[in-house]
């Protein structure tokens, strides 16, 4: 078993937010502008991703293992319906709060610290990144997992430079701010650890793998991340960077895979 695409996997999730953070030690505050342009920026990269790392790839194993084009399309279709169902049901039972919109689950905020709605929020948002980085680094094909690391790694950066800013804003200190950034890498670097050992002992389940992490980005981009970036009067920036990180997102994949 090769064990280096799973470093490099688990290095690039854990430090690309923390690397993202780094300006709230030296900047005051983010400008809603700048906050959203970066949301549709990562929205845009998750997005293509999800198209052209996860599903493409996916239906192109599922038919080689099928041996049916129709066959792979439908297996793929349930598995990328199935990962969208299981965030969804997360999303309704674990009490999380968004950077934006406030609390949301069966559990009021005054009953969990803060700090820790925000970390459940971070784990949700994150684990089918880190599942989609796992189960391109367990394929052992550099062509298939230099895409997913370079794209997810990408849209790391602003990811983790929105949530410290989103913290400092409500009142975190800026340390506190980045360590919970940091969590953000160590949480898609754990799944990492599960997509590449699920996709490795049985590489069978690749295929349908890369689709479940393909509905369960999707659903995270359409659920949380478009709409938390068209809150404020900014949506047409939200909308640009959402559509240059689509093509960023496009070019590297052709380009690296």
């Amino acid at each position: 078993m090769d064990w280096s695409l799973l470093l490099i996997g688990c290095l690039v999730t854990a430090l690309s937010t923390g690397i993202g953070a780094l300006p709230v030690i030296f900047l005051h505050r983010a400008s809603d502008k700048v906050r959203d342009s970066l949301m549709g920026f990562s929205a845009g990269i998750m997005l293509a991703a999800s198209s052209f790392s996860l599903i493409i790839p996916a239906l192109t194993l599922g038919t080689e293992t099928l041996g049916s084009k129709s066959s792979a399309a439908i297996y793929v279709g349930i598995c990328f319906l199935v990962g969208g169902i299981f965030l969804d049901l997360c999303n309704r039972f674990i009490p999380h709060e968004h950077f934006v919109s406030g609390p949301e689950g069966k559990v009021s905020s005054h009953q969990l610290k803060r700090i820790w709605l925000f970390v459940f929020a971070i784990t949700l948002h994150n684990f089918p990144e880190g599942l989609a980085v796992g189960s391109g680094t367990g394929s052992h094909e550099i062509s298939l997992a230099a895409p997913i690391l370079f794209g997810i790694g990408l849209q790391d950066i602003p990811e983790g430079f929105i949530v410290a800013f989103a913290l400092v804003g409500i009142g975190y200190s800026r340390w506190q701010a980045m360590f919970v950034a940091f969590v953000t890498g160590l949480v898609e670097a754990a799944a990492a650890v599960i997509g590449f050992f699920a996709t490795s002992m049985v590489q069978t389940l690749l295929p349908w793998s890369l689709a479940f992490a393909g509905g369960a980005m999707i659903y995270v981009v359409s659920n949380e991340i478009i709409p938390e970036s068209h809150r404020k009067p900014h949506a047409h920036l939200a909308t640009q960077g959402l559509m240059f990180g689509f093509v960023l997102m496009m070019i590297l994949d052709v380009t690296l895979g």
